[in-house]
């Protein structure tokens, strides 16, 4: 059971934060498809005490969307604190903070995994997060820095004993980015560690990796981040996969484009309507995967600088796809 606050949810499954996908846009296309919670994109603290409006706008979020969480990150004990006091205001329903990000560009600050190279120090930085504010703390964070400097047993205890109400742990250390096998084994033993809820993320690509991290690591949540990415779908189908057995919705090639279509009208009403179609053209490879002759549809889909000519590809392309499964 993962629980946090107010929030109590069997078998959860969650959107990962992610920078430059996670808006607001594409957390209500992840929540109508069977997300139990979601997470904003991460927020820079120092931006946010700065008063940096493009920061600050990283922190709205809207009533169809809960439960969802604010991610936040920074090395500096003052300005986390700040940060989160500012994020609260917002009125998330958790404020999650990030202890895990590699990037060399945020490590190199000390935030993000770069917290790990002193649990002492993430420690004493959490407790005044968890002080400071009345929502539901949780940290996301990683195994360790590399093989040989894992840690995450003793930095699981210290954030449990400071008041963090659940854990979400990218089974891999900072050294591997994104590349080689999640270790699920780890779980387990955070688990036999620690009373309170932990979440497991990384190597969870599709529903069926999701129902085996659920069997092998008996985590109380599974966390889902690349593995969303143009495949929104993936959370209805872990949702029936664990609830039946099997999956029976089928995503086909009008699920795809009508889904699409819906995520960028979303996006174009939070960020207008150029902005929203150029940085949507980095989703089209995911919602088109698989489907006839695509190659030329996505290179004609980086042209269009309005709603209506980007529906007019995707339209056409669904009418011819549709012909031919007549025609077969």
């Amino acid at each position: 059971m993962f629980k946090a606050g107010k929030i109590e949810i069997e078998n959860a499954v969650l959107l990962a934060p992610m920078e430059d996908v996670t808006d607001i846009s594409f957390r209500l296309i992840c929540r109508e498809l069977g997300a139990d919670i979601v997470y904003t994109e991460f927020v820079n603290s120092e931006g946010l005490v700065r008063q940096s409006e493009r920061t600050h706008k990283k922190l709205e979020i809207i009533e169809e969307e809960r439960p969802v969480g604010i991610q936040i990150y920074g090395s500096g004990i003052e300005s986390m604190v700040a940060a989160a006091k500012i994020a609260e205001e917002k009125q998330p329903d958790i404020i999650d903070i990030n202890a895990g990000c590699w990037v060399k560009g945020v490590f190199g600050q000390g935030a993000g995994a770069g917290l790990l190279k002193d649990p002492v120090y993430l420690q004493r930085l959490v407790k005044e997060v968890v002080d400071n504010v009345s929502l539901p703390v949780t940290v996301k964070t990683r195994l360790g820095l590399d093989t040989n400097n894992i840690k995450i047993l003793e930095v699981a205890k210290r954030l449990e004993d400071v008041g963090v109400q659940a854990l979400t742990v990218h089974c891999r250390t900072r050294v591997m980015g994104h590349k080689g096998e999640a270790d699920w084994s780890w779980i387990p033993k955070i688990k036999e560690t620690v009373k309170i809820p932990v979440a497991v993320n990384g190597s969870i690509m599709s529903s069926e990796d999701v129902k085996r991290a659920f069997d092998e690591s008996n985590a109380d949540a599974v966390m889902i981040a690349r593995g969303a990415i143009g495949n929104p779908w993936i959370f209805l189908e872990a949702k029936e996969l664990l609830r039946d057995g099997y999956i029976s919705t089928v995503v086909d090639e009008e699920l795809k484009i009508k889904t699409c279509l819906r995520h960028l009208r979303l996006a174009i009403e939070v960020k207008g309507n150029r902005r929203a179609i150029l940085e949507h053209r980095k989703f089209y490879a995911g919602y088109l995967r698989g489907l006839h002759n695509v190659s030329e549809i996505k290179k004609a889909l980086m042209v269009p600088t309005e709603y209506d000519e980007v529906e007019d590809i995707l339209l056409n392309y669904l009418d011819y796809l549709t012909q031919l499964k007549v025609a077969v």
